[in-house]
């Protein structure tokens, strides 16, 4: 099974997944608006460098749950 294929899957099963990737889509689009900003102020940098740590963050969570995943269905 692929992980696009399991992500659908744990996307609709599992509610700390769901959270996980709404928050995450949440954190890309900010820092999308806040990279369009030419000259960031250091209260703008400080809020970047926070929202790509919580967005890494996430990122290794629900990489997590997908091999936790993997492992509940191959046994």
């Amino acid at each position: 099974m692929k992980d696009s294929e399991i992500e659908e899957i744990l996307q609709k099963e599992n509610e700390e997944y769901k959270k996980l990737n709404e928050e995450h889509k949440v954190f890309k689009q900010r820092l999308t608006e806040i990279d369009k900003i030419k000259y960031l102020t250091p209260e703008d940098e400080i809020e970047r460098k926070k929202i790509q740590k919580k967005k890494l963050a996430q990122k290794d969570r629900m990489a997590e749950i997908i091999r936790e995943y993997k492992k509940k269905v191959n046994g």
